[in-house]
C-alpha cells in the first residue's frame, strides 16, 4: 500500500522551514493540497508554495500567529474558501521558550510557553474540528518533543508544555474519534534544524553518539513518520506518542 493524499487538504503550522517545511514538501509529493502556515518568513513560506505549484501540486502561504484565536479562524477560513475543507492538520509552529535551569525562570516565563504552545494547539484543532466532524474524517497530528518524556537540563518551560500537549491529544483522541477524527503526536528528538542550529556542536555529536542509530534526525526523518499519521495506512492508530528519536529511548 502506498500513500496516496490526493483530494486531501492539509495544514502545517510553522512550516516555512525545518521540520515544517520538509512536511509541507512531503504531503505535496504525496498529492495533498497545502497550507504553508508561517509567522514572520513570509520569503521562504512564498518560496516553498512555488517550488511545491512548479512541481504540480497544490498550495497556499497563510501567515498567521497561531496564539491568536482571531488570526487562526481568518486562515482556516481563507484556506478552506481556496483549497477546501482541512482533512489534516500538522501542529507543528514553534512557541519560543527561554533555556534556563528551573530555578532561574520566572513564572511569566513558563507561562508564556504553557499559554502558547497550548493557546496554539487548541486554536489550531478547535478551527479544523467542526470541519472534519461534518465531514466524519479528520487527521490531526501534533509535533511534540521527546523532551516531553525525557527531561533535559534547562528545559523545563519547553518539557511541561509538551508535556501537557500529550496529555490533551490523549482526552481529543478519545472524544474525537467516535466522529473519525484520528490525533496522535509525534516526538522528535533532537533535530538539525534552523532552531537547533545556535547548540553547541558538541550537542549533536553527544547525542549520536548516545541513540542506537548514532546520528541526530534530519527534517526528512520526522516528515516521514507523520506522512504514514496522515495516511490511511495509520487507521487504526489514535492517541498514540510516537517518538522519533534514533532509539535514544524506547517505550
Amino acid at each position: 500500500m502506498c500513500i496516496d493524499l490526493r483530494g486531501k487538504v492539509a495544514l502545517v503550522t510553522g512550516a516555512s522551514r525545518g521540520i515544517g517545511a520538509a512536511i509541507a514538501r512531503d504531503l505535496a509529493d504525496h498529492d495533498a493540497a497545502v497550507v504553508i502556515n508561517y509567522l514572520q518568513s513570509k520569503d521562504k513560506a512564498e518560496a516553498l508554495k512555488n517550488s511545491i505549484i512548479e512541481a504540480g501540486g497544490r498550495a497556499i502561504a497563510a501567515q498567521a500567529d497561531v496564539r491568536d484565536r482571531g488570526a487562526v479562524d481568518k486562515m482556516v477560513d481563507a484556506a478552506q474558501k481556496e483549497l477546501g475543507p482541512i482533512d489534516i492538520l500538522v501542529n507543528n509552529a514553534n512557541i519560543n521558550f527561554p533555556m534556563q535551569p528551573f530555578v532561574e525562570l520566572s513564572w511569566p516565563d513558563i507561562e508564556a510557553k504553557l499559554t502558547g504552545e497550548i493557546g496554539a494547539m487548541v486554536h489550531c484543532c478547535q478551527a479544523v474540528i467542526p470541519g472534519m466532524m461534518e465531514k466524519k474524517y479528520g487527521k490531526i497530528i501534533l509535533v511534540s518533543s521527546s523532551l516531553s518524556r525525557e527531561p533535559g537540563y534547562g528545559f523545563a518551560a519547553h518539557c511541561a508544555a509538551k508535556a501537557a500537549m500529550d496529555s490533551l491529544a490523549r482526552t481529543m483522541a478519545q472524544e474525537l474519534g467516535p466522529s473519525g477524527i484520528y490525533v496522535n503526536v509525534v516526538g522528535p528528538g533532537l533535530t538539525k534544524t534552523d532552531a537547533t542550529a545556535a547548540l553547541p556542536p558538541e550537542v549533536f555529536t553527544h547525542t549520536a553518539e548516545h541513540v542506537p542509530l548514532l546520528r541526530v534526525a534530519d527534517p526528512e526523518d520526522i516528515a516521514s513518520v507523520i506522512m504514514f499519521l496522515a495516511s490511511e495506512m495509520s487507521d487504526y492508530i489514535t492517541g498514540q506518542y510516537i517518538p522519533v528519536n534514533g532509539g535514544g529511548f524506547m517505550l
